[in-house]
């Protein structure tokens, strides 16, 4: 089981809910006392996962409500959007390219200079980069949501918004490589199979993970894996070098997650005791969580 420090424990609850919680019928929320039990299992305080919450409260990612004296925290729309933006550049199949560029250009003086920041870690977060100073660019169909981060960010009118075809005098490869670090792109990959390979081989020949070691391995698994939509936002195939490590990663992603769900979920379900934003009923959950 992975025993690795969570260092951003607010990052690191993003990843659960995006993976787990937002998928639970109903509401999607957590109550604080089942996300502080789940959250004990990688080594974090009950303080270190309120401050967290709170933190993310206040960023506009998660929202309280009540039931009687708990507290039940959900993803906000905002924290839905992201979800639903990254979540295909997670677990989604490849998407053929058209072979059209998305473009946004700002004019943004220096005195909405934060507005101006705060939209280019947006852009950076949907896997946009940057072609010039003021021009971002991706491969992908994305001009929604980089629209809304405009909106939500600086002013849309600061903006104009493109999708046209490359016309050189480089090669659309070239202008791949101008904009994305490849090689580093391609070694991150290559250490994700590198860290993961051997503890999925083990997994399939053994089943040697229990509940909880299941359920802390899938999360540190789309936690690291995650990082990968910010770093390759989907970049064309037909653009990358030969033998790209990008698609064994995928690949291995998919595989290891699938060999982790079941016994995962159910530590999942037994510590949180949510259904539809109640406690289980049930036998199973009524036994005390490991952790709590």
């Amino acid at each position: 089981m992975d025993r690795r420090p969570v260092t951003r424990p607010n990052s690191f609850i993003f990843t659960l809910y995006g993976d787990m919680v937002h998928r639970v019928a109903g509401d999607g929320a957590l109550w604080i006392g089942g996300l502080i039990r789940l959250m004990a299992a990688f080594g974090v305080s009950s303080q270190a996962v309120r401050q967290a919450v709170s933190r993310m409260t206040r960023q506009g990612w998660l929202i309280a409500r009540r039931e009687g004296n708990r507290a039940f925290y959900m993803v906000t729309a905002r924290g839905r959007r992201r979800i639903e933006e990254l979540s295909p550049r997670i677990y989604g199949p490849v998407i053929e390219w058209d072979g059209r560029w998305r473009l946004l250009s700002y004019a943004v003086g220096e005195a909405q200079r934060q507005g101006r920041e705060r939209l280019r870690k947006e852009l950076a977060a949907l896997g946009w980069a940057q072609l010039s100073s003021s021009t971002w660019i991706s491969p992908l169909d994305a001009l929604a949501a980089a629209r809304e981060a405009a909106e939500t960010t600086v002013a849309l009118g600061a903006t104009d918004l493109f999708e046209a075809e490359y016309r050189g005098p480089h090669s659309d490869r070239e202008l791949l490589e101008r904009c994305w670090n490849v090689d580093s792109i391609a070694a991150a990959y290559r250490e994700f199979v590198s860290r993961y390979r051997p503890r999925f081989d083990l997994e399939i020949a053994h089943s040697d993970l229990g509940d909880e070691g299941a359920f802390v391995e899938r999360l540190w698994l789309v936690h690291d894996y995650r990082k990968f939509a910010y770093l390759d936002p989907g970049l064309p195939s037909e653009l990358l070098p030969a033998h790209w490590p990008g698609t064994a990663a995928a690949a291995l992603f998919r595989e290891y997650y699938a060999a982790l769900e079941r016994k995962s979920q159910r530590y999942f379900h037994l510590c949180s005791r949510l259904t539809n934003g109640a406690e289980h009923k049930s036998v199973e959950a009524s036994r005390p969580c490991p952790n709590a």
